[in-house]
C-alpha cells in the first residue's frame, strides 16, 4: 500500500521528539547549551541564523553527519524555517544512531518574528562567493572563517625564498592585509627560488615586485610595504601595527634574535622557517605558551659552521616547500584550527623526502621567556651574534 505525504509526515513525527522554540530558547541561555544544527539552504542562511548554530544543508545531512557531527551521544537540536525539514532531518539522524535529537518547531521564520537573538552571516560579496568557494565548503572554514581570513594579518619578514611561496598562498587564500618587509631589489640569482619575481621586474625593489604579483593574484589584498631592513630602531613601529601573526623569513641570525625577542614584547606568535642547501624547518613560537627561538638556540652557531644560501646554495624548490608549510600554519592561526607547531619542530630532508617532527621544551632559564627574563630591551644583536654582547 503506498502512502501519501501526510502519511509518511505523521511516521516521522511520531518517531522523534519535537521540542517548541521557548525550550530551545531557555536552553541556549542556560549555561549548557546543546548542539544546535540548521538545516535550511545557504541562501536561506545568508538571511540570519540562530547564533551559535551549525549549518548542514538537509540535501547533505547523510553525507555530511559523521563529519560535522562525531559525537553520537550529544544532544541535538534541528531546526529549519517552518519545522517541517527539520522534522525529516531528526528521524535521519536518528537513523544514524544518534541518540538524542530533537526537531524544533516552528522554525527560524517563528524565532525572528519573536525578535530573539539573530546571528547574520558574513557579508561576502558574489565574486568572494565565488573565488572561495572551495574554503566555504570546509567545515573548519566556511563564511566565518573566511571572514576572518579576509579580516586577518600577517607580516612577512622577507619577501624573498620562504616570503615568495608564503605570500603567494596567504593571498590566494584571502587573506586581507599582508605586510611585506624587505629593503633588497630583485636579482636575476633570486628568480631560481623567489616566484614572487620575474625577469620583467629585475632591478626593482622587492616589495613593489611582491605587491604587483600579489594584487595582480587577487585584489582582495591589501598590502603594507616597508622598504627597510628590520631593526631595533624600526621594528617596534612595524610590529605595533596589529599584526595577527608573523612569518618569519630571515636569513640571519641577528634579525630572527631580535624578531624572537620583539615577538615575545608584543605578543605575537612567529611562524619561523629556515632553509640549507637541501634541508628545512618550521616551527611556531607562541608567546606565554611554547618555547621561544632561544629556548631553541641559546647562543647562534658560530659563521663558519652557519654558511648563508650565497655561500653554500639552495635546492631552488626548497623554499617553496618551507614558505608553504609557514602559510599553512599562518592560516590555521588566523582560523583556529588544527594542532600548530608549537613545541615541535618540523624537519624536511629533501633527498631523502623525509620529514621528521622533533619536540622541543621551554626553558625555564631562557632569557627572555624563562621564570627569570634578564633581556627587557633591545641588545647589541650583531654584537651578540658575534660573540661580543651579553645575552
Amino acid at each position: 500500500m503506498s502512502k501519501t505525504y501526510t502519511d509518511l509526515f505523521s511516521e516521522v513525527r511520531s518517531a522523534i521528539t519535537v521540542v517548541p522554540l521557548e525550550q530551545l530558547k531557555a536552553r541556549l541561555d542556560g549555561g549548557d547549551p546543546p548542539v544546535l544544527v540548521d538545516v535550511r539552504e545557504k541562501d536561506e542562511v545568508r538571511q540570519g541564523y540562530i547564533p551559535g548554530a551549525l549549518h548542514v544543508p538537509r540535501g547533505f545531512l547523510e553525507m555530511q553527519a559523521e563529519q560535522k557531527l562525531p559525537d553520537r551521544g550529544a544532544e541535538i537540536f534541528v531546526y529549519c524555517a517552518g519545522g517541517t525539514r527539520a522534522a525529516f532531518a531528526a528521524k535521519t539522524l536518528t537513523d544514524l544512531g544518534y541518540s538524542r535529537v530533537h526537531a524544533v518547531n516552528p522554525g527560524f521564520v517563528r524565532w525572528k518574528d519573536l525578535r530573539y537573538p539573530v546571528e547574520m552571516p558574513p557579508d561576502l560579496s558574489p565574486e568572494q562567493l565565488s573565488r572561495y568557494s572551495r574554503h566555504l565548503l570546509l567545515p573548519e572554514v566556511g563564511e566565518k572563517g573566511q571572514h576572518k581570513l579576509l579580516q586577518g594579518r600577517v607580516l612577512l619578514l622577507g619577501a624573498g625564498g620562504l616570503g615568495s611561496p608564503a605570500a603567494l598562498y596567504l593571498a590566494a587564500a584571502g587573506v586581507g592585509t599582508l605586510g611585506l618587509v624587505d629593503a633588497d631589489e630583485v636579482d636575476a640569482s633570486n628568480l631560481q627560488r623567489q616566484i614572487l619575481h620575474s625577469t620583467s621586474r629585475v632591478g626593482t625593489p622587492k616589495v613593489d615586485s611582491a605587491e604587483q604579483a600579489l594584487v595582480d593574484l587577487n585584489p582582495d589584498v591589501d598590502v603594507k610595504k616597508y622598504r627597510e631592513r628590520l631593526d631595533s630602531s624600526n621594528v617596534d613601529r612595524i610590529f605595533g601595527e596589529g599584526w595577527d601573526v608573523i612569518v618569519d623569513g630571515c636569513d640571519n641570525f641577528p634579525t630572527r634574535y631580535l624578531v624572537n625577542d620583539a615577538s615575545l614584547f608584543h605578543g605575537i606568535p612567529v611562524v619561523h622557517g629556515s632553509i640549507f642547501r637541501f634541508d628545512g624547518q618550521v616551527t611556531t613560537f607562541m608567546p606565554g605558551v611554547g618555547p621561544c627561538y632561544r629556548c631553541l638556540y641559546p647562543e647562534p652557531p658560530p659563521p663558519e659552521l652557519a654558511p648563508s644560501c650565497a655561500e653554500a646554495g639552495v635546492l631552488g624548490i626548497l623554499p617553496g616547500v618551507i614558505g608553504t608549510l609557514q602559510a599553512t600554519e599562518a592560516i590555521k592561526l588566523i582560523l583556529g584550527q588544527g594542532e600548530l607547531l608549537v613545541g615541535r619542530l618540523l624537519t624536511y630532508d629533501s633527498l631523502r623526502m623525509t620529514f621528521r617532527t622533533l619536540k622541543l621544551r621551554r626553558d625555564k632559564h631562557c632569557p627572555v621567556c624563562g621564570e627569570s627574563p634578564t633581556i627587557r630591551e633591545y641588545i647589541d644583536y650583531e654584537g651578540f651574534c658575534a660573540g661580543g654582547a651579553p645575552a
